[in-house]
């Protein structure tokens, strides 16, 4: 069933269908629930706060000492999903590369595909940049992941500058 259908089925629908229909899925679902909460009170702020908190987690365990990347690049989709401000996506993103720099200085060089992962989310972060009224704050956290990257290998400060040189020099 497409779209097009589902519309048709949900306008041929009373008001207390729906709200109960979405109830349900609220209850059920937890990307639903946090989709619902934040477009019915977008609290940005305690949403951004939390979605860091699970992307350090997933960097530096609270159990464990497995360091969980696919589930941190899991958040930055699901936080996508959310349509947050744009700037608020450019802080998580950043906040994502810094976590993984910060790892491999403390842990040491991870490999060539976390990297590659890091530099597209920085590029990410940084095309958005244009788009943000007040960059100054985001442009010296990305100044400051050049400065942090430099003693990381597989080419990643190459990259990394590269980047950076291409939005704001």
């Amino acid at each position: 069933m497409g779209l097009r259908e589902i519309k048709k089925q949900l306008n041929k629908m009373d008001k207390n269908a729906l709200v109960n229909h979405i109830s349900e899925m609220y209850k059920k679902y937890k990307p639903v629930k946090e989709y619902i909460e934040f477009n019915l009170n977008p609290i940005e702020p305690d949403i951004l706060s939390k979605y860091k908190k699970n992307i350090r987690e997933c960097f530096y365990p609270i159990r464990g000492m497995q360091f969980k990347f696919s589930l941190a690049k899991q958040l930055l989709k699901d936080y996508k999903k959310l349509n947050p401000s744009i700037t608020s996506l450019a802080d998580l993103l950043l906040y994502f590369v810094e976590c993984g720099i910060e790892f491999t200085n403390d842990f040491g060089d991870i490999d060539e595909d976390f990297y590659t992962s890091l530099e597209n989310v920085y590029d990410s972060a940084l095309n958005l940049c244009p788009k943000i009224k007040d960059i100054e704050s985001l442009k010296k956290r990305a100044l400051k992941i050049v400065d942090e990257s430099s003693n990381i290998g597989w080419g990643f400060n190459d990259g990394i500058i590269d980047i950076y040189y291409s939005y704001f020099e």
